[in-house]
C-alpha cells in the first residue's frame, strides 16, 4: 500500500529517509530535520539565516505551499535521491543504485503517463485545460499537506533545540517528541478522518508503527503520562487557532534578529 505513494508523485525511498529517518528521528533539530528546510525563502527556525524578505513571509509563504508536490513531481525527488545516495542513507537494507534510479526514473514516466498523457489521448479536452488541471491539483494538494504538516512543528509551542557541542542532545528521544510537536483539533472527527490522525502529532511522533484510528485512545494515556511527569503536552483545541498559530509564529521569525550585545 506504500507504494501507492508512486502514482501520487511521490518516491518510496526518498520518503522513508526524509520522514521516516530524519525527521522522525531529528525532530525540530536544524540542520537534521529537513522539514524545518524550507530553503532561504521561508525562514522557520531562529537558527536559520535571516533574510530582508522575510519580513513578508507569513504573507507569502501560503502561495508557496501549495507548490510542495509539484516539486515533489518535478525536480525534489531527483535531488534528494541524490544527496541520499551520496551519503548511505538508508531506511533498513540500502539499496542498489541502479535499481533505486531505475525505481524512480520509471515511476516517474508511469505517474506523467497516467496523469497527462493519458487523459490527454482519451479525453477531447485542450492540452492546456488538462495542464491546469494537473497544477490546479497539485497546488490544492500542497497547500493541505503543508498546512497539516506545518501545524505540528512550525509553531511557537515546538521548541526547536541544538545540539551540544559533542553532538548530544539534551533530552531523551521520547521527551524530545513531546517538547517539539504539537496536536490540533483532536476531538474534531471531519479532521481525524481527513488528515489521517496527522492532528495527533504526539502520538504519532511517539509510536508511529502504531496504526491512527488508535491514536484518540492512546492521547488519553499520553496526556495523563506527561502530567504525571510534568512534561509538556503541546494542543491546540481547533484547527483555525493552530492555523493562526502559525502564521503568527512565521511572522516572529521573519522579524530581524536582535544583535547580541
Amino acid at each position: 500500500m506504500g507504494g501507492s505513494l508512486y502514482i501520487l508523485a511521490g518516491n518510496v525511498y526518498n520518503w522513508k529517509v526524509q520522514h521516516n529517518v530524519l525527521h522522525h528521528t531529528y525532530t525540530n533539530i536544524h540542520g537534521h530535520d529537513e522539514d524545518m528546510d524550507a530553503g532561504r525563502i521561508i525562514r522557520f527556525s531562529q537558527h536559520a539565516k535571516w533574510k530582508w524578505f522575510h519580513r513578508f513571509q507569513h504573507y507569502y509563504s501560503i502561495f508557496l505551499y501549495g507548490l510542495l508536490t509539484l516539486n515533489w513531481a518535478i525536480t525534489v525527488d531527483f535531488i534528494q535521491m541524490k544527496r541520499y545516495m551520496k551519503r548511505k542513507l538508508s531506511y533498513g537494507k540500502f539499496p542498489n543504485p541502479i535499481v533505486n534510479w531505475s525505481k524512480l526514473v520509471i515511476t516517474k514516466i508511469i505517474y506523467l503517463t497516467m496523469w497527462i498523457v493519458i487523459p490527454l489521448i482519451i479525453m477531447d479536452i485542450a492540452w492546456w485545460k488538462i495542464l491546469i488541471g494537473f497544477c490546479v491539483m497539485h497546488y490544492t494538494a500542497g497547500i493541505i499537506l503543508s498546512i497539516v504538516f506545518q501545524l505540528a512543528h512550525i509553531m511557537d509551542e515546538a521548541e526547536m533545540p541544538l545540539p551540544e557541542t559533542n553532538g548530544t542532545m539534551k533530552n531523551t528521544w521520547a521527551i524530545h517528541q513531546l517538547r517539539t510537536t504539537v496536536n490540533f483539533s483532536t476531538k474534531n472527527r471531519l479532521v481525524n478522518w481527513f488528515t489521517g490522525g496527522l492532528n495527533h502529532q504526539v502520538e504519532h511522533h511517539i509510536f508511529p508503527h502504531i496504526s491512527h484510528v488508535h491514536y484518540k485512545n492512546i492521547s488519553k494515556i499520553v496526556r495523563n503520562t506527561a502530567k504525571e511527569f510534568n512534561l509538556p503536552y503541546n494542543e491546540y483545541r481547533s484547527m483555525r487557532k493552530a492555523v493562526a498559530a502559525h502564521f503568527k509564529f512565521l511572522k516572529e521569525m521573519g522579524m530581524k534578529p536582535m544583535v547580541p550585545a
